[in-house]
This record gives C-alpha cells, structure tokens and sequence, in this order.
C-alpha cells in the first residue's frame, strides 16, 4: 500500500506482534528461570556425587596415600577441585585413646578424685563439689584439627560446623561455592570432604538455553506476522476490489459489479462479502432510476412535440417583421432541444458522445443578448452589453453557458415591469470570467431564499430552478453565483463568477462599469 503506515494490513500485523510477543514472554521467561534453577541444582548434585564416591574410601581407611590416591580418582579432585579434612590421630574413649578423670569432693576444702581405665593410656576426669568451700570443675571434649588433602578453600570454623553437626551445606567461597560433606571414618571421628563448585558451572548452559529460547520466541512472532500478514492481504484486497468498484460506478461505469461468490473472494471476510453485496444492489437501483429518469424525459420530451408544432404553425403565419422572425427563431431552437433531450434520453451511456468542454463566453453572451434585444425593443427597455469585445474562455460547454445566460436575461423581463432597463457586463481576469446582469427594478426582496432550488415567486410560468441551474454551473468551475444591488441601475444585480485559473488576480480587463449617465442602447 502507498501508506502502509495506516493501513488494515499493517494494523493486523502489529496485533499478531504484540499477541504472539506477550504469549511467548509468558512462557519463556518462567521456562528460561527453570533453565537456571535446573542447571544451579545440577552442579550441586554432581558435587555431591563426587562427595558420596570417597565415603567408601574414608570408611575403609584414613591413610593419607591412600585417601591421596582415592582423591585423585575423582573427577573433582583431578581438577583440584576437592579436598578431604581428616580427623586428629587418636583413639576414642575407652577404645585405645586416652580419658582421665578427676573429682573433688569436700566439706571445707577441696577433695580429688582420678580414676584412669584404658588399655594404653591413661585418661582423667576432673570435676569439684563443695558443701562449704568453692569447688572447680573442668571438662573437654574434641578432636585437634587433622591434616588436609587436596586443595580446600572453605574456612576452618565452617569445616569444623560440618563435622560437628554432621550434615553437609555450602558456603560462599571465592569463585563459587564450596560443598562441605561429613564422613564418619569411625566411632566417634569424621572426616569432611569438601568439593568446589565454580560459578561457572552454576550457570553453564543457561545462556545456549535463553538463545534457543529467544530464537524459539522470534520464530514464533515471524510466524504470527506472516499469517497476519496473509490475512490482512486477502482483507485488504476486498476492499481494494469495492474500493475500486465504486470509483469505477462514480466516473460512469453503470456494468461494473463485485464478485461476491466464488474462487476470487475465497476467504474474505463475511462483513465485506455483504458490503460488496449491497453495492451490487446499489449500482442495480442506481442503472433503474437512470433508466426510469431517461424514460421519464422522453415521454415528457415527446409530450411537448404537439403544442411545439402548433407553436411553429402559428410563427409561420406570423408574416413578416423582427417580433416574427425572433419568434420563429425562438420555436425552432425550442424544437432542437426538445429533439436534443429526446435523443439523449434514448442514447444508452456508453454510446454518449465525447463533448468537448469549454467555450468562448464573450460570444454566447454576445449571442445571447442579440436574441433577447428583439424582445426588450417591444417592450421599450434599454440595454446595454460592455466588455464582451474580447475572447473570454470559460472551462463549460457552450449550451450550458447559453442555459444560464437566458435563465439571467429570463428573470429581468421577468421580474421587472416593463420598459425597465438592465444592462450586461462581462469582467474577464487572469483566473476567471464575471457576467454581471443589472436592472433597474424593484431589486431581489430575499436574495437567500432565490438562491433556493424550486422557492423562486416568480408568478406564473417560473418554477424557482433558474438560478439554482447558474448556481451549479458556477460550481462546477470553482466559481459562484451572489445576488444583490447594481450599483449602476439601484435595481437587483447577479454575478456569475466562472473560474478559470487557480487564484484571483486583482486586477480585470474587458468591460468596466458604465455609469447611469453613459445610457444605453434602445
């Protein structure tokens, strides 16, 4: 489309967008945190499965080559990404290792107690009660830190929280997090395995998952664009067709009509198929009205041949004389155009002929006024023609000029009384033609009310279409038509202003305004 910034088509388009990009934001986004989520929990799991594969090993023995050698077993701990903290050297009690006890009992001082049990060492217990002295007692549990193999990055309070509590957590390390895993190496001792989890890890994958999931998202408003965009074509050139259709019955094409059955409105809407439809019906009605309206003008045409033919008998025994002559010449041209009207009302429209448009208003007007100075001799009114001397082209056909000069000249032997004068004048400027037509009667009463098609008063024989006929034809040029007073005559004054160019120009040549004293012609 020439503006496809407005158009249906595009309006379809960008609603398949913003549709389609709110459905896949509303899945994406909460699938693409499950992605990250997904791959956090994956690099933690295998941390503890990397944890989980030394336990056996740690149970078996505490060996440091040995422990060494299960480590580097280990995918984690050939990256030295694994470390395994294990317990202090020593027995547990009563078992090889070493408890001594002390107590203290007394009155008034203080008392000891010790008592040792074991097989290699002895061991000591220390605890103090007094009735009336102070008494002391002092008492430890716990392991001395062991050795550490591989490289640990956790602190020292976080691996002993682990083995104390016995249950692994991560910490925040730096570069990731660390997984602290207890081992139970025996009763009594654990060992904790401690795995790196780089950061890294925690989001590998995710950008490779938010990519596809992207290119998923834009694959999908593609889509939608282009079922929109075949939609609003096949919209889009229904309307086309209609559009076209009614241009088509506006320049006079009465046979054009618009498909609404079959292959070529193949999935248009249903809305469009009924406007084509009552389109249809329209351009129907509109070829009977004009059908009807011709037959109308024939048969009233025809009707007017009788009383014509009695007119022209009777003009010819008029003899011989100007009021004769004009006479017959006015009944010969009323003939011509009946039998005009007539023929143009049986003429189909296509079989019109090509009519050229425009004409010299200076010469119809000259015509004009020559015909009706017979009749204003008879009735002894003056008159007085200035500024028709030149050419003055007008963008009309000459019989329509000819209409509406005999529809002015009409109304002043109309309206006036007689031997009233009236005067014409003809302005020609460089974007337009001025035919001014002055009496010197009464004057219009109501000016507005003229110009109203059919409200004319004009008494018997006036049907009021007159002026609105000069009106239209001023019209048709861009021009006008406006009523008032003559400034020459005081009587009532018409301007008919045909364009002839895009802009007034001020100046005017031709004919300029005669004043009362430079009278008229009898």
């Amino acid at each position: 489309m020439r503006r496809f910034g407005r158009s249906l088509r595009w309006a379809l388009i960008k609603a398949a967008v913003a549709g389609t990009t709110m459905v896949a934001l509303a899945f994406l986004i909460p699938l693409g945190l499950m992605v990250q989520q997904t791959a956090r929990d994956r690099a933690f799991t295998a941390a503890e499965r990397q944890a989980a594969a030394l336990g056996p090993a740690l149970a078996i023995t505490t060996d440091e080559d040995a422990v060494n050698r299960a480590l580097a077993s280990t995918d984690a701990g050939g990256q030295g990404r694994m470390a395994v903290h294990l317990p202090a050297a020593g027995q547990p009690a009563g078992a090889g290792g070493a408890e001594a006890a002390t107590v203290g009992t007394g009155g008034g001082g203080p008392g000891t107690v010790a008592a040792g049990t074991g097989g290699g060492g002895p061991g000591t217990v220390a605890a103090g009660t007094g009735g009336g002295g102070p008494g002391a007692a002092a008492a430890g549990t716990g392991e001395p830190e062991g050795p550490m193999l591989g490289e640990g990055r956790a602190a020292a309070a976080d691996v002993a929280t682990a083995g104390g509590k016995g249950r692994s957590f991560t910490v925040k390390v730096a570069g990731g997090y660390a997984l602290l895993q207890p081992v139970a190496v025996d009763t009594g001792r654990t060992a904790v395995v401690e795995v790196f989890v780089a950061e890294s890890d925690l989001t590998r994958g995710v950008a490779t998952a938010w990519q596809v999931l992207s290119a998923v998202a834009l694959g999908l408003v593609a889509i939608s664009v282009l079922v929109a965009d075949r939609m609003g074509s096949r919209i889009v050139a229904s309307a086309r067709k209609l559009a076209a259709a009614a241009r088509s019955l506006g320049a006079g094409n009465l046979a054009v009509r618009v498909p609404v059955e079959g292959r070529l409105v193949a999935g248009s809407p249903e809305e469009l198929r009924e406007a084509g439809q009552a389109f249809n019906t329209m351009a129907d009605r509109v070829v009977q009205l004009l059908a009807a309206e011709r037959e109308l003008a024939a048969d009233l045409s025809h009707r007017l041949r009788t009383p014509l033919t009695v007119l022209r008998l009777n003009a010819a025994s008029l003899g011989e004389g100007d009021a004769a002559d004009a006479t017959r010449h006015a009944v010969a041209q009323l003939e011509r155009e009946v039998d005009q009207i007539i023929r143009s009302a049986r003429r189909a429209p296509e079989d019109a002929p090509v009519v050229a448009v425009g004409c010299d208003a200076a010469e119809v007007i000259r015509e004009r006024v020559a015909f009706w100075s017979a009749l204003a001799e008879d009735e002894g009114r003056r008159w007085q023609l200035a500024g028709a001397e030149r050419a003055a082209p007008v963008p009309v056909q000459r019989g329509d000029l000819a209409a509406a000069v005999d529809a002015l000249l009409g109304n002043v032997f109309r309206h006036t009384a007689v031997g009233t004068a009236f005067s014409v004048d003809v302005l020609a400027t460089d974007c337009s033609v001025i035919v001014l037509v002055g009496d010197a009667g009464p004057g219009y009463s109501d000016p507005a009310a003229a110009l109203k098609r059919g409200e004319g008063h004009g008494g018997e024989g006036s049907t009021g279409l007159g002026l609105d006929i000069v009106r239209k034809l001023a019209e048709s040029t861009g021009g006008d038509l406006a009523l008032g007073r003559s400034a020459v005559l005081g009587g009532a004054e018409t301007r008919l202003r045909l364009r002839t160019g895009p802009q007034e120009a001020a100046p005017a040549r031709g004919g300029r305004r005669r004043s009362r004293g430079a009278l008229f012609q009898k």
